[in-house]
């Protein structure tokens, strides 16, 4: 059974930091390519990040550039986004997703493989 779990998600203040992690299973993860999406509240779906198999390339979303940071650790399994100088406007939950071609981008939802989601909250 393909498994992706978020976990890291929580309340932040203005500023503040998060990490989220994600912990694939049931597939190969250094095969696929990996993003991370987020949904604010009644608002679609916003890609934010995504990195490569190997994890030599990743890309941002314009808003995210200079403030989070996606990695992997193919060893374990296991994506990971670092979310420094948080916003209200970053309040959203946040979503993995594999894709085996390395989709992503503002237009591309028709990932392989999604997790549950973690939220996060940012407020004072």
């Amino acid at each position: 059974e393909v498994q992706l779990v978020e976990s890291g998600g929580g309340l932040a203040q203005p500023g503040g930091s998060l990490r989220l992690s994600c912990v694939a299973s049931g597939f190969t993860f250094d095969d696929y390519a990996m993003s991370w999406v987020r949904q604010a509240p009644g608002k679609g779906l916003e890609w934010v990040s995504a990195i490569t198999w190997h994890g030599a390339s990743t890309n941002y979303a314009e808003s995210m550039k200079g403030r989070f940071t996606i990695s992997r650790d193919n060893a374990k399994n296991t994506l990971y986004l670092q979310m420094n100088s948080l916003r209200p406007e970053d309040t959203a939950v946040y979503y993995c997703a594999a894709d085996l071609f390395g989709r992503h981008g503002s237009t591309w939802t028709g990932y392989d493989y999604w997790g549950q989601g973690t939220q996060v909250t940012v407020a004072p």
